[in-house]
């Protein structure tokens, strides 16, 4: 079971330390980088993503409509969990918008470049880069937010938010490498799961259980969702909202152990959410924490 959560403040641009049982929050890393938004933590290690420093247009509107991420300046990053040892895991300016981070346990980070429209992975040490998943640019349905790996099984999961409160959001699944001579913009293996999703976001896969945040409108917006992976060549079947009423759901992280999915959030809450049939189940949601400011990507970490 987790003791602690590590937690991305997307302004400033921190990492947090979170305590799960009492709230506790320590600043582990103060300057992040711009907009930092997927998390790792392997092996004694923290890696996160970040979006890059976003073109300002206020003709578009306010606050998140007003920012642009299109110029290629996102990162990711690594360090210690005591927040030294901090090095960029890729040369600044390689990923477009780092958004959701994952790993496979065996050496490979991979993470959803948004506006850079891919999927993509490298090793822990820097070596290895390779796209496995490539868009057409410049539309926002092309765009891939929320990761998953499935080391075990060989596929790979990401998400397409698609417009902003717009309903067409959709979950694929890929194999973990390329077939044989295709490239990631023509790969003859990618399935469409679920689609008209109100707009999923930041993925989890555990055991046979596939689950994600979504951000868009309610009532199947601003919730924790689940459902079972589906057979090779079949659809996902429709998932069971587990918990709503967020305020911009982001980040997700399940404790397998304890039962547990904890959540965050732009409206700055970490909740704790029981899953069904686990041993927290009688505990229901509650508040981790609630901060003053944005969150995104969460991590869970133990001692034990």
């Amino acid at each position: 079971m987790w003791d602690e959560l590590m937690v991305l403040a997307i302004v400033p641009g921190s990492v947090l330390r979170v305590g799960v049982a009492d709230g506790r929050v320590e600043t582990l890393v103060a300057d992040a980088g711009p907009f930092p938004d997927g998390i790792v933590v392997e092996s004694g290690t923290v890696y996160w993503t970040t979006m890059g420093t976003p073109t300002v247009d206020s003709a578009k509107g306010a606050g998140e409509a007003a920012h642009d991420f299109s110029r290629r300046n996102g990162g990711l990053h690594a360090m210690h969990l005591d927040g030294t040892g901090r090095r960029d895991v890729v040369r600044p300016g390689t990923i477009t918008t780092g958004k959701q981070l994952t790993s496979d346990g065996a050496g490979f980070l991979y993470w959803c470049d948004r506006e850079g429209c891919r999927v993509s992975r490298v090793r822990t040490d820097g070596s290895g880069l390779a796209d496995l998943v490539v868009n057409p640019p410049g539309e926002i349905s092309q765009e891939c937010v929320g990761v998953a790996v499935d080391p075990v099984r060989g596929h790979l999961y990401w998400t397409q938010k698609g417009p902003a409160k717009g309903g067409k959001g959709r979950i694929f699944r890929a194999g973990l490498d390329l077939p044989a001579g295709e490239s990631p913009e023509r790969r003859t293996d990618i399935e469409l799961l679920w689609s008209d999703l109100p707009e999923p976001i930041d993925l989890h896969l555990d055991g046979d259980w596939l689950y994600w945040t979504d951000r868009g409108a309610p009532p199947g917006g601003n919730t924790l969702n689940r459902a079972t992976i589906p057979a090779a060549g079949a659809p996902g079947e429709p998932p069971r909202i587990l918990a709503s009423g967020f305020a911009e759901a982001i980040g997700l992280a399940v404790d397998h152990a304890a039962g547990i999915a904890y959540v965050s959030d732009l409206g700055g809450h970490i909740r704790a959410v029981s899953l069904p049939g686990g041993p927290s189940k009688g505990l229901g949601r509650h508040d981790v924490v609630s901060l003053t400011f944005p969150v995104t990507g969460i991590a869970g970490v133990s001692s034990h």
